[in-house]
């Protein structure tokens, strides 16, 4: 697939407006995707390996989407097979009284990404300027007054293009991904939770309540995506109603930029390697 296609690195301008979310690349159907899946998933794990062996450079990965897009299943996709004492998984909610006490990027540096590790953001910092900027919750947020100006989103998307150059100088890589979907696909998302016992679960009336808020959730994504887009922590948008060409999507993603840190084994000192045929030969002749 042509990655670059959904790449964002600042380079060219973000339009909701042209992005087809129904997109199925190169696959002709959905069984072509899926027997792919094996082969991303054996490359993606090999390469975790040697990440989570050499405990250089570290991976975080970041998923934001609307409701019933597909992060939770595309983060279990991606992730299946691989070691998990090299992979932390974080989900972001409504903050709690101790992160509203904290600025709004303390929650995230607390659980950044370690050396050696892949690190996956279920939705990130980034909701304080989307779901805090369509419901204008900054408002209601114990901030001085001198914070709460008409830049105050232009300033965090400042705060987060620093914070992210900083993430990437001390040797982390970000990789932020935006699942798209249209809101028919999120009508029928919502509508099989509700039908189906099973995923009755999944629903509540807030995604109702959200869905109403959709323009303005598009201009804010749009905003966002455009004003922290930059090479060294570059935006995915994946076209998401077709789930299974998503994943397909993000495995190549994930694997290319796995691939472009090269991590390797590493490789013992002379004496250490000297030493290996007495510990083997002291082995074999146990009794």
């Amino acid at each position: 697939m042509n990655i670059h296609e959904f790449r964002f690195d600042g380079s060219k301008k973000f339009k909701l407006s042209e992005f087809d979310t129904k997109q199925k690349g190169s696959f002709d159907n959905k069984q072509e995707a899926l027997d792919i899946k094996d082969d991303y998933i054996f490359e993606l794990q090999e390469l975790q390996n040697r990440l989570y062996a050499e405990g250089v450079e570290g991976v975080l990965v970041i998923f934001q989407a609307m409701d019933a897009a597909g992060k939770d299943g595309a983060i279990k996709y991606v992730m299946s097979g691989v070691n998990p004492a090299g992979v932390n998984v974080h989900n972001f909610k409504v903050p709690t009284p101790e992160e509203y006490a904290h600025d709004y990027l303390w929650r995230a540096s607390r659980v950044g990404p370690e050396r050696g590790k892949i690190t996956l953001f279920n939705r990130s910092y980034y909701e304080d300027v989307l779901v805090v900027k369509v419901h204008q919750l900054h408002k209601k947020t114990p901030l001085p007054k001198r914070c709460i100006t008409e830049d105050i989103f232009e300033n965090r998307f400042r705060q987060i293009r620093d914070y992210e150059r900083h993430l990437y100088e001390n040797g982390f890589r970000i990789i932020k991904i935006f699942l798209h979907i249209s809101k028919d696909e999120q009508k029928k998302q919502f509508l099989q939770r509700i039908d189906d016992p099973a995923k009755n679960w999944k629903f509540s009336s807030g995604d109702v309540k959200e869905r109403g808020f959709w323009d303005q959730y598009m201009n804010a994504y749009e905003e966002a995506i455009n004003a922290t887009s930059t090479t060294h922590a570059p935006w995915y948008v994946v076209p998401s109603d077709r789930k299974w060409f998503a994943r397909a999507v993000i495995s190549e993603i994930l694997v290319g930029e796995l691939k472009d840190i090269n991590p390797q084994y590493p490789v013992l000192p002379e004496e250490e390697k000297e030493k290996l045929s007495l510990y083997k030969e002291q082995l074999q002749n146990e009794s």
